[in-house]
Protein backbone atom coordinates (compact mmCIF):
# COMPACT_ATOMS: atom_id res chain seq x y z
CA UNK A 1 0.00 0.00 0.00
CA UNK A 2 1.33 3.42 -0.96
CA UNK A 3 1.96 5.83 1.86
CA UNK A 4 0.12 9.13 1.99
CA UNK A 5 3.45 10.99 1.72
CA UNK A 6 4.57 9.11 -1.41
CA UNK A 7 1.18 9.69 -3.07
CA UNK A 8 1.34 13.39 -2.18
CA UNK A 9 4.85 13.75 -3.61
CA UNK A 10 3.90 11.92 -6.81
CA UNK A 11 0.91 14.24 -7.23
CA UNK A 12 3.29 17.18 -6.87
CA UNK A 13 5.64 15.57 -9.40
CA UNK A 14 2.83 15.37 -11.96
CA UNK A 15 2.58 19.16 -11.78
CA UNK A 16 6.37 19.52 -12.07
CA UNK A 17 6.42 17.33 -15.16
CA UNK A 18 3.63 19.32 -16.83
CA UNK A 19 5.45 22.53 -15.88
CA UNK A 20 8.58 21.09 -17.51
CA UNK A 21 6.59 20.54 -20.70
CA UNK A 22 5.41 24.18 -20.62
CA UNK A 23 8.93 25.41 -19.98
CA UNK A 24 10.32 23.43 -22.90
CA UNK A 25 7.53 24.67 -25.17
CA UNK A 26 8.50 28.21 -24.20
CA UNK A 27 12.10 27.43 -25.08
CA UNK A 28 10.96 25.94 -28.41
CA UNK A 29 9.09 29.17 -29.12
CA UNK A 30 12.23 31.19 -28.33
CA UNK A 31 14.22 29.28 -30.91
CA UNK A 32 11.39 29.30 -33.48
CA UNK A 33 11.29 33.08 -33.25
CA UNK A 34 14.98 33.06 -34.25
CA UNK A 35 14.43 30.64 -37.17
CA UNK A 36 16.35 27.90 -35.38
CA UNK A 37 13.83 25.17 -36.12
CA UNK A 38 16.21 22.37 -35.11
CA UNK A 39 16.57 23.80 -31.60
CA UNK A 40 12.79 24.31 -31.53
CA UNK A 41 12.30 20.68 -32.56
CA UNK A 42 14.64 19.53 -29.78
CA UNK A 43 12.61 21.37 -27.14
CA UNK A 44 9.23 20.39 -28.58
CA UNK A 45 10.30 16.77 -28.24
CA UNK A 46 11.52 17.47 -24.70
CA UNK A 47 8.06 18.88 -23.96
CA UNK A 48 6.36 15.75 -25.29
CA UNK A 49 8.64 13.55 -23.18
CA UNK A 50 7.81 15.57 -20.06
CA UNK A 51 4.11 15.22 -20.79
CA UNK A 52 4.64 11.45 -21.11
CA UNK A 53 6.40 11.44 -17.75
CA UNK A 54 3.50 13.26 -16.13
CA UNK A 55 1.10 10.70 -17.56
CA UNK A 56 3.23 7.79 -16.27
CA UNK A 57 3.02 9.26 -12.78
CA UNK A 58 -0.72 9.89 -13.15
CA UNK A 59 -1.35 6.35 -14.41
CA UNK A 60 0.71 4.93 -11.55
CA UNK A 61 -1.44 6.70 -8.97
CA UNK A 62 -4.60 5.53 -10.72
CA UNK A 63 -3.36 1.92 -10.89
CA UNK A 64 -2.75 2.06 -7.15
CA UNK A 65 -6.18 3.50 -6.40
CA UNK A 66 -4.73 6.79 -5.19
CA UNK A 67 -6.45 10.15 -5.59
CA UNK A 68 -5.06 12.36 -8.34
CA UNK A 69 -4.92 16.08 -7.72
CA UNK A 70 -4.18 18.25 -10.75
CA UNK A 71 -3.07 21.72 -9.76
CA UNK A 72 -2.54 24.89 -11.79
CA UNK A 73 0.60 24.94 -13.89
CA UNK A 74 2.77 28.01 -13.42
CA UNK A 75 3.61 30.23 -16.38
CA UNK A 76 7.00 29.20 -17.77
CA UNK A 77 9.82 31.69 -17.72
CA UNK A 78 12.51 30.66 -20.19
CA UNK A 79 15.75 32.62 -20.04
CA UNK A 80 15.89 34.43 -23.38
CA UNK A 81 19.08 36.42 -22.80
CA UNK A 82 21.14 34.46 -25.36
CA UNK A 83 21.01 31.35 -27.53
CA UNK A 84 22.91 29.48 -24.81
CA UNK A 85 20.76 30.63 -21.88
CA UNK A 86 17.82 28.22 -22.40
CA UNK A 87 20.25 25.31 -22.70
CA UNK A 88 21.83 26.11 -19.36
CA UNK A 89 18.41 26.68 -17.82
CA UNK A 90 17.23 23.32 -19.17
CA UNK A 91 20.14 21.54 -17.47
CA UNK A 92 19.44 23.28 -14.17
CA UNK A 93 15.78 22.37 -14.49
CA UNK A 94 16.60 18.71 -15.14
CA UNK A 95 18.81 18.72 -12.05
CA UNK A 96 15.86 20.15 -10.08
CA UNK A 97 13.58 17.39 -11.40
CA UNK A 98 16.18 14.75 -10.55
CA UNK A 99 16.36 16.04 -6.96
CA UNK A 100 12.57 15.95 -6.74
CA UNK A 101 12.42 12.33 -7.93
CA UNK A 102 15.19 11.38 -5.51
CA UNK A 103 13.09 12.95 -2.74
CA UNK A 104 10.11 10.77 -3.70
CA UNK A 105 12.36 7.72 -3.79
CA UNK A 106 13.66 8.54 -0.30
CA UNK A 107 10.09 8.80 0.96
CA UNK A 108 9.30 5.42 -0.64
CA UNK A 109 12.31 3.87 1.12
CA UNK A 110 11.22 5.35 4.43
CA UNK A 111 7.71 3.99 3.93
CA UNK A 112 9.00 0.56 2.79
CA UNK A 113 7.01 1.12 -0.41
CA UNK A 114 8.88 -1.33 -2.63
CA UNK A 115 6.50 -1.05 -5.57
CA UNK A 116 7.03 2.71 -5.76
CA UNK A 117 10.78 2.28 -5.41
CA UNK A 118 10.76 -0.04 -8.41
CA UNK A 119 8.53 2.32 -10.40
CA UNK A 120 10.76 5.30 -9.58
CA UNK A 121 13.87 3.43 -10.72
CA UNK A 122 12.87 4.06 -14.34
CA UNK A 123 12.69 7.81 -13.68
CA UNK A 124 16.05 7.83 -11.92
CA UNK A 125 17.63 6.23 -14.99
CA UNK A 126 15.73 8.59 -17.30
CA UNK A 127 16.91 11.64 -15.39
CA UNK A 128 20.50 10.51 -15.76
CA UNK A 129 19.95 10.40 -19.52
CA UNK A 130 18.20 13.78 -19.52
CA UNK A 131 21.03 15.47 -17.66
CA UNK A 132 23.67 13.86 -19.91
CA UNK A 133 21.77 15.00 -23.01
CA UNK A 134 21.50 18.56 -21.71
CA UNK A 135 25.22 18.66 -20.84
CA UNK A 136 26.14 17.32 -24.29
CA UNK A 137 24.06 19.99 -26.01
CA UNK A 138 25.71 22.72 -23.94
CA UNK A 139 29.16 21.31 -24.80
CA UNK A 140 28.33 21.29 -28.52
CA UNK A 141 27.01 24.83 -28.35
CA UNK A 142 30.19 25.94 -26.56
CA UNK A 143 32.35 24.25 -29.19
CA UNK A 144 30.74 25.50 -32.36
CA UNK A 145 27.31 26.95 -31.96
CA UNK A 146 27.41 30.43 -30.48
CA UNK A 147 25.99 33.48 -32.21
CA UNK A 148 29.38 34.29 -33.76
CA UNK A 149 29.94 30.84 -35.29
CA UNK A 150 27.18 30.86 -37.89
CA UNK A 151 28.37 27.74 -39.75
CA UNK A 152 28.63 25.70 -36.57
CA UNK A 153 25.28 26.96 -35.36
CA UNK A 154 23.75 25.94 -38.69
CA UNK A 155 25.18 22.40 -38.41
CA UNK A 156 24.06 22.02 -34.80
CA UNK A 157 20.60 23.26 -35.76
CA UNK A 158 20.48 20.63 -38.54
CA UNK A 159 21.52 17.89 -36.12
CA UNK A 160 18.74 18.86 -33.70
CA UNK A 161 16.21 19.01 -36.53
CA UNK A 162 16.82 15.31 -37.19
CA UNK A 163 15.73 14.30 -33.68
CA UNK A 164 12.43 12.43 -33.63
CA UNK A 165 9.88 11.76 -30.91
CA UNK A 166 9.63 8.30 -29.40
CA UNK A 167 6.99 7.82 -26.67
CA UNK A 168 8.24 6.75 -23.23
CA UNK A 169 8.03 3.04 -22.53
Amino acid sequence: MMSHEVAKLINEQINKEFYSAYLYLDMANFYSERDLDGFANYFRIQAMEERDHAMKFLDYLAENNEAISLEAIAKPEADRSSLMAPLVQALKHEEFVTASIHNIYSAAIEAADYRSQRFLGWFIDEQGEEEASARALIAKMELFGDENAKGGLYLLNQELAARSYSPAE
